[in-house]
């Protein structure tokens, strides 16, 4: 494989998210609802596509649990049929329409308060102090902020490697405050028309637009783009299809919520051009020519 363009993800990749932005999804559920799912749970909606936006993630939680009160659901299945609807919160809205009485989906649909579920994951990620700084305002309660401890996982030496390779982009679903807090973090200088965050792309992975965008703005011939989801695979994939003159290289890195052999098979069934098992391993795949 070889690339002139390295476009990487944040959460999963050079970040661990785990503790902090899954964490969020399922404490906001239960504290306004006082039950919610595993963190371990939460990747079945990721696997279900369309969930670029962990925001997003927290409404389905909350909607499956409110359904779930009332008319039990398997989780997996309940996510198979997001997944079979085309994915993400409009997906699992409509799964629930079919499957709920009128009584039920009204009963749902009173109970779940999407701004409030917004606010909670906000200051439960941020913390009181940068909630205030980045929100505007007041958190509902006061928390430490669960941002400040997100392990980093690439090394100073594989973004040396990666800069000194390739021309570096950045494709993250973080709004772009966040971004940059994450950015700072792993010392990766990346300038703003080299990157997308939410504030950026409305439709957010796999859609290819950003992804192409950054290729014509590199004026790359090939494309390599490394995430810990289907969705970032399957952006790479529908990029290639949409831009044919370019080559891009879905890269699958187990560091995410997918791992193991399982995380590896699960990247190659949408069309995973390597899969690494961390960020560290992606200089040897793209210049080095290593299969992995």
């Amino acid at each position: 494989m070889h690339a002139d363009a390295v476009v990487l993800d944040i959460d999963g990749v050079l970040i661990d998210v785990a503790d902090s932005y899954r964490r969020a999804i399922v404490e906001s559920v239960e504290r306004l609802y006082g039950r919610t799912v595993d963190r371990a749970d939460v990747q079945y909606f990721k696997d279900a596509g369309g969930f670029n936006n962990d925001w997003d993630v927290t409404d389905a939680v909350a909607l499956y649990v409110l359904a779930d009160e009332r008319d039990p659901l398997d989780l997996p299945a309940f996510a198979e049929r997001i997944r079979e609807a085309g994915g993400g919160l409009a997906a699992a809205k409509s799964v629930l329409e079919d499957d709920l009485s009128s009584d039920d989906l009204a009963a749902v649909r009173d109970a779940w308060d999407s701004e409030a579920l917004r606010d909670a994951f906000q200051a439960l990620y941020l913390g009181t102090d940068l909630y205030r700084e980045l929100e505007g305002g007041d958190p509902p309660f006061d928390a430490p902020g669960y941002i400040h401890d997100e392990p980093v996982l690439v090394d100073p030496d594989t973004l040396d490697r990666l800069t000194s390779g390739a021309a570096v982009g950045v494709l993250t679903g973080r709004p772009a405050a966040e971004a940059d807090i994450a950015l700072d973090r792993v010392d990766l200088d990346v300038p703003d028309r080299h990157r997308f965050t939410m504030d950026d792309w409305a439709a957010g992975k796999p859609d290819p637009a950003a992804l192409v965008t950054l290729a014509e703005r590199f004026d790359a011939a090939a494309v390599a783009f490394a995430g810990d989801t289907l969705d970032d695979v399957r952006t790479a994939v529908n990029a290639a299809a949409e831009d044919p003159d370019r080559d891009y290289h879905g890269i699958g890195v187990l560091t995410g919520g997918l791992t193991g052999e399982s995380g590896r098979e699960a990247f190659e069934s949408v069309g995973a051009d390597a899969v690494v098992e961390t960020v560290n391993d992606l200089p040897g795949v793209v210049f080095g020519g290593e299969e992995t």
